[in-house]
């Protein structure tokens, strides 16, 4: 039985994500669909490990785009509040 929060959580996704596939690219929407087509022939374990990688993947990005962000920005964390280098 799933928790409602997951259930809540996956219906969100599916909506948020197909509010956003109208402003695909062809070749972002043909990746997508390609994509979801593996994903679907995949059995549940492959599929959560498939999840799991997805989710490191999006962490390390996030990480990057922040390093990015604060090196072009010269700005540094400090406590949660950002300050700008002088």
């Amino acid at each position: 039985m799933q928790h409602w929060l997951t259930v809540f959580t996956l219906n969100w996704v599916r909506e948020a994500a197909m509010d956003r596939t109208s402003e695909l690219t062809l070749e972002q929407e043909f990746s997508f669909r390609s994509f979801a087509d593996r994903v679907r022939q995949m059995s549940r374990e492959q599929a959560q490990e498939l999840s799991i990688l997805q989710y490191k993947h999006m962490i390390i990005q996030n990480m990057i785009y922040k390093g990015i962000l604060k090196k072009d920005w010269q700005i540094e964390q400090d406590f949660g509040l950002l300050k700008t280098k002088k």
